[in-house]
């Protein structure tokens, strides 16, 4: 065998171990971020948070709330760990912060007037909850940002990185496609059915509002 095709042989071997490398490296970003995410589990709050809210703007916020997920795990996963040191942030502190958020929201949503109380010129909210709280911290909340930055410690080369950011960008791939799926439902719900799954929401979003708080102060306990 000539020394030219024993190079192109090496070329080849090395090129379809990064191929590998990097495939193999999304899959394990995915397979850790998406229970962690729970695209399914946010489809009930993304409902409830946008129940009043316009078809289309339904459709922005969706695909504004998956961008936002895929910059927050990328953000983190790039510089997080030097950012908490930075700012003397513990991922218990951020998880009781998160669940404060998380908690006011709630409480409106539970709060909140029927549709036949409100004046006609608000009944189409828009409010735009794309990043806090939906994007941050219901869906990329401390428990994915503290995997992220386990993550990030693991990566010892660029394709590392590489299939990170591609297991990242399936999650955000995967998010939006759950969200946009939910819109049709709620044109089927009517006034009273989403007044009553706002509410409902609501309940369930302040549930997880104190679990987060929970978490957060189990682990300051921990670490103190």
């Amino acid at each position: 065998m000539s020394l030219d095709s024993r190079l192109r042989g090496n070329v080849k071997k090395k090129y379809h171990m990064h191929i590998t490398d990097i495939l193999s490296f999304a899959g394990i970003a995915f397979s850790v971020l998406f229970p962690l995410i729970n695209p399914i589990g946010g489809v009930p709050s993304f409902s409830g948070l946008t129940a009043h809210d316009t078809p289309e703007f339904r459709k922005g916020q969706a695909r504004k709330v998956s961008l936002n997920v895929f910059l927050i795990l990328i953000t983190f996963l790039l510089i997080g760990k030097l950012l908490l040191e930075l700012f003397g942030i513990s991922l218990g502190v951020l998880e009781i912060a998160g669940g404060l958020i998380v908690a006011n929201t709630g409480w409106q949503m539970v709060n909140s007037k029927p549709e036949n109380e409100k004046d006609e010129s608000i009944k189409q909210q828009n409010v735009d909850i794309s990043f806090m709280p939906m994007a941050m911290p219901i869906l990329s909340g401390p428990g994915a940002i503290g995997a992220v930055i386990g993550l990030s410690t693991n990566a010892k080369h660029f394709e590392d990185y590489v299939g990170f950011v591609i297991g990242i960008f399936g999650i955000g791939l995967v998010t939006y496609l759950f969200l946009i799926l939910s819109i049709p439902l709620m044109k089927k719900l009517g006034s009273n059915g989403i007044n009553v799954l706002t509410r409902m929401m609501g309940f369930f979003i302040l549930a997880i509002a104190v679990n987060l708080v929970y978490r957060g102060i189990l682990d300051l306990i921990k670490s103190a």
